[in-house]
């Protein structure tokens, strides 16, 4: 801006949140047959009516620009007397974060780049030029217009059957003990899991809860159930972990809400984010104490519960309810176990089991089985595990890799990897189950859990990974969700050798194969 009093002046003009950043202006235009819906972006607006903001003032140009601030809280866990303090006093600290990236106008001049990045403390490859919208992410909102004739068709998740037609809530555990039971969200409900903590805090047999908690959201059924089981008097323990990145602010407040009805509420271990999906109820029956678990790879969230792809795990295995026992023996109390029998527990063991059925595989393979390894993840980036796949690959394994986000792999490679094949599978569900298959010589094995292969999983997170025993739901996880996925040629993209991915489509006369379409259409058979 410039005023003949004080010359040229910079003036930033920061747009509030609490303002929507498309604004409906009135439609022109014949109507065509549905209802229209016409907006422009806030920075248009403003920019086109800007001199009414600088009175008495003359507006020489104006650019749109948008930063982006680190958001890791830097915690010293051990020096922190009262973690929660510690990050809530971090959340107040995170909107002054360091700029780490800068998106301008792609018409922006030099000299107003220049300004920007010297107050800023940024360098010139901390600048983005864009020839177009800042923050695409805003476009998230037109998703409220009601323009249902452009949207999905609405779907209802199923209850599984032998879950269905229960007379009591405590009926849950019978059927529990009775059977394994697999829940596939978003296909099936997440209410069985609710039921099942709320059976559990209202059943006068339960003697315990024990639970971990990473994201759970607002309104949550799930801490509801906790609070109304302690004020049952049921002892229950929940691990809530405040590191979880932009729930913090959420966690801490469940925490304090849980605290106060006199729940044991334990942040974790230190040096550790606790990633792991575990439920260990403890029930008096005329046999003796036995323990229910549910165990999954996704979180104990109901709105995500509708929108990810994750598998959860009901059982009575006393193996398993064994190793979460001890578990939770580590996170809540003093402990320093090594061994957690058939789970598998990051940092502890997770990463040396895995790698020890990878070269089982190779081992086990001949020409006659050459071996066959699906694994499906959300990411893949660790070193050694690649490399382990590698070596797998060049014994003639066969490996075929479901990766929705970042792989650092590279399949069909000659002498490397001609025998990985690698696709990432994008559509109307976020894919985020952890599926680990080994074919193992024809004694196959199918482990589900929480932890992708990733250093910061192995490393630097308690994962709890699991076996899923009963051969029946092998079956099913094999067949229904991992071959249903392999044969998407709608929605699924194929990594090639040079790092680019290349979107399947049907073959010549072939029916074509979605594979969350044609799992919504299996939930409902059953």
């Amino acid at each position: 801006v410039y005023s003949q009093e004080y010359g040229e002046h910079f003036a930033r003009l920061k747009f509030p949140p609490s303002l929507p950043r498309l604004v409906p202006v009135s439609p022109s235009g014949p109507k065509i047959g549905y209802k229209r819906f016409h907006f422009i972006w806030l920075e248009q607006l403003v920019i086109a009516n800007i001199h009414t903001l600088f009175p008495g003032l003359e507006v020489l140009e104006a650019y749109p620009f948008r930063v982006t601030r680190n958001a890791d809280i830097e915690i010293q866990e051990d020096e922190a007397s009262d973690l929660l303090l510690t990050i809530e006093d971090g959340l107040r600290r995170r909107r002054f974060g360091p700029v780490v990236r800068m998106t301008v106008a792609h018409t922006m001049p030099e000299h107003i780049r220049s300004l920007l990045t010297l107050n800023l403390r940024l360098d010139s490859k901390d600048i983005f030029p864009v020839d177009g919208p800042l923050g695409l992410s805003d476009l998230m909102d037109m998703y409220n217009i009601p323009r249902y004739d452009l949207k999905d068709q609405p779907y209802t998740p199923v209850i599984p059957a032998s879950l269905r037609n229960r007379a009591q809530p405590t009926d849950i555990f019978n059927i529990i003990r009775q059977q394994d039971v697999l829940l596939h969200h978003p296909y099936d409900s997440f209410l069985p899991v609710v039921d099942f903590l709320r059976a559990a805090a209202r059943d006068p047999n339960v003697l315990a809860i024990k639970q971990t908690l990473y994201r759970v959201g607002r309104d949550s059924p799930i801490v509801k159930a906790l609070m109304e089981a302690r004020e049952n008097e049921k002892e229950v323990a929940v691990l809530v972990e405040l590191k979880a990145r932009f729930d913090e602010e959420s966690n801490i407040g469940w925490a304090r809400a849980l605290e106060r009805v006199g729940v044991h509420v334990v942040y974790g271990l230190i040096g550790l984010k606790t990633h792991s999906k575990v439920t260990l109820v403890v029930r008096k029956e005329p046999d003796g104490l036995r323990r229910y678990l549910h165990l999954g790879t996704g979180n104990y969230n109901g709105v995500t519960a509708q929108v990810y792809t994750d598998l959860g795990l009901f059982t009575a295995n006393e193996s398993l309810g064994t190793g979460v026992s001890d578990l939770f023996n580590r996170l809540t109390g003093y402990s320093n176990q090594k061994d957690y029998g058939d789970l598998l527990v990051a940092p502890v063991n997770l990463r040396q089991k895995m790698l020890a059925m990878i070269e089982r595989e190779i081992s086990k393979r001949s020409p006659d089985n050459p071996g066959h390894l699906i694994f499906k993840m959300n990411a893949l980036v660790d070193a050694p595990m690649i490399r382990a796949l590698y070596r797998a690959s060049q014994a003639g394994v066969k490996v075929d890799l479901i990766v929705r986000g970042i792989c650092c792999l590279r399949p069909g490679v000659e002498g490397v990897s001609e025998n990985i094949r690698v696709i990432s599978v994008v559509g109307r569900f976020l894919e985020h189950s952890r599926i680990f298959y080994f074919k193992n010589g024809g004694d196959e094995e199918i482990y589900l859990g929480s932890a992708d292969l990733m250093p910061r999983n192995l490393n630097g997170r308690v994962e709890t990974v699991f076996p899923v025993f009963d051969p029946a739901l092998r079956q099913q996880i094999r067949e229904e969700v991992l071959d249903t996925c392999l044969s998407d040629d709608r929605q699924a993209r194929l990594l090639l050798a040079d790092g680019t991915y290349k979107r399947l489509s049907p073959q010549k006369d072939q029916p074509s194969l979605c594979c969350q379409s044609e799992l919504m259409r299996r939930a409902k058979l059953h």
